[in-house]
């Protein structure tokens, strides 16, 4: 799983069906979640277990195997049931609007004032973005879990949406003639001319 995303309370949720095990709690999360999500890594799954278990919200009891390691099983307790409760009533919030790599790159190539380079990244990102969208099309039709359904549903609407911003930028950035980034390219710092910096020698012309 890329990112890392909290999962504690989706851990909550299954273990709250019954104990289980690491592995069976990986299988069980990504057959819930759908292949939209992504493989979840058993590593970052012990370190939420771990942290679960130092909040008191699971207990675990070590089981003995004839041939294999002992199994470790993890179970809810009555304070993980209320966290769960408590996260199940309270509203999800919004992620952080356009801290990612994308709009970095789009103010970049702004800045730059180069039309090419703007029309080159928002090229190449609605590229992406457009096989993305056909990808989770094609899995959305052939899913026959709802819920899973649901959550490609979602994450093509994602999709459509950075399509649309897209299209804004290029409405904003590149219509216009180029006098929008014509204002916005980035001008050398105040007492320097290309190629000055430091290190560099400025002769005397006399």
């Amino acid at each position: 799983m890329t990112g890392e995303m909290p999962i504690q309370h989706a851990v909550l949720a299954l273990l709250a069906a019954g104990p289980s095990y690491g592995y069976e709690l990986k299988g069980a999360f990504e057959a819930a979640v759908g292949p939209q999500w992504g493989t979840l890594n058993i590593g970052h799954l012990y370190q939420v277990l771990d942290r679960l278990s130092r909040d008191g919200h699971v207990v675990s009891k070590r089981h003995a195997q004839q041939v294999r390691p002992d199994r470790v099983v993890y179970a809810i307790t009555d304070t993980g049931r209320a966290e769960l409760s408590r996260w199940l009533d309270t509203p999800s919030p919004r992620g952080s609007g356009f801290r990612d790599d994308f709009f970095l790159k789009v103010t970049a190539a702004a800045r730059s004032g180069s039309a090419d380079t703007v029309r080159a990244v928002l090229g190449h990102q609605r590229g992406l973005l457009l096989r993305e969208l056909r990808n989770l099309q094609t899995l959305r039709r052939e899913q026959s879990d709802p819920v899973v359904a649901l959550l490609l549903s979602a994450a093509a609407r994602h999709v459509e949406a950075d399509l649309l911003f897209i299209e804004d930028a290029d409405g904003a950035l590149l219509r216009d003639g180029g006098a929008a980034l014509e204002e916005l390219r980035v001008a050398p710092p105040s007492g320097e001319r290309p190629g000055d910096g430091p290190g560099d020698e400025v002769r005397d012309a006399s």
